[in-house]
């Protein structure tokens, strides 16, 4: 077989065929794979039935698999998986795949937050680079993944807004985007303090700059909150018209990877306490982001 990526709609978003991700890849798989990324920053991968470990080891051919806060937080008892490398994206109760989460569950109501775009972790000092999700169950209606060009977002951008935000510093912190839904996260506070980063990335390959925004977002260094939250509310806004934004239906065994350099994401609603979702997510730890980041002493000078 011949890898084969075309163009699925918006342009930034690619269709990988012609590859079994299900077995070990070659070298010149890889490269291809992430020649891909840097052109489109999605990809899908559809009709691959890979086994949890054979997700890993897909994976890991690109970088270190970062370990989610989510599966750091939780007891042992109460993780679904005990590869912590493996996120479970899914809306099953604690120790069961039959019973769904009730309506006050606090993992569901932590996970609703997953419907505001974001960027994967980028509540912390390092963001995630890649995030690959694989479908296991999907609902009958809903459901869908949405991801949003933040490249062509920057470059939709007037001049006036693109000379102010080229050297803006914001804050990231996971309880911030849980705020906005009214939920509060408890944890340690170390994992919980805010951290910043650039508001716009250059891509270390490409050269091409994107908006690095996400509803973890709390403040601009500078900015008074109330004038902050409004600007990033518009520049959102903005980065998430239609003309940015692909809309990923599921179906069983699709794979999907993206890179959180340059898209923002978010599930759509569906009926979770009636419906199963099962996905089971990876992601690369901080692939190209540290250049980007911005340290907290630096950025108070």
């Amino acid at each position: 077989m011949t890898m084969n990526i075309r163009p699925v709609q918006t342009g930034f978003v690619g269709e990988v065929t012609g590859i079994d991700i299900c077995q070990p890849l070659s070298s010149a798989d890889v490269a291809a794979i992430e020649r891909g990324m840097d052109d489109y920053a999605v990809l899908s991968f559809p009709k691959q039935p890979l086994t949890d470990d054979q997700q890993v080891t897909f994976s890991a051919n690109f970088g270190e698999l970062e370990i989610p806060l989510a599966a750091q937080m939780a007891a042992p008892e109460t993780r679904r998986f005990q590869k912590l490398e493996l996120g479970d994206i899914s809306n099953f109760a604690v120790g069961s795949t039959e019973v769904l989460r009730a309506r006050d569950d606090k993992k569901r109501m932590y996970a609703l937050a997953n419907r505001l775009w974001h960027s994967d972790a980028s509540f912390r000092a390092v963001g995630a680079g890649y995030t690959l999700l694989h479908s296991r169950i999907n609902p009958s209606k809903g459901g869908n993944t949405e991801f949003a060009d933040m490249r062509a977002a920057y470059d939709a951008l007037d001049n006036a807004t693109k000379a102010l935000v080229d050297d803006m510093i914001v804050e990231h912190s996971i309880v911030y985007s849980r705020e906005q839904i009214g939920f509060t996260v408890e944890g340690d506070s170390a994992d919980l303090k805010p951290v910043k980063h650039r508001l716009v990335v250059t891509h270390p390959v490409t050269g091409r700059k994107s908006l690095y925004l996400s509803s973890h977002i709390g403040n601009i260094v500078g900015w008074l909150v109330p004038e902050a939250r409004a600007f990033l509310r518009d520049l959102t806004e903005h980065a998430t018209q239609r003309q940015f934004v692909y809309s990923h239906p599921w179906q069983v065994n699709d794979l999907v990877m993206w890179d959180n350099r340059t898209v923002m994401h978010r599930a759509t609603r569906f009926d979770d306490l009636r419906e199963k979702r099962d996905l089971r997510r990876t992601s690369i730890k901080g692939v190209g982001l540290a250049v980007d980041h911005v340290p907290v002493a630096q950025a108070a000078e």
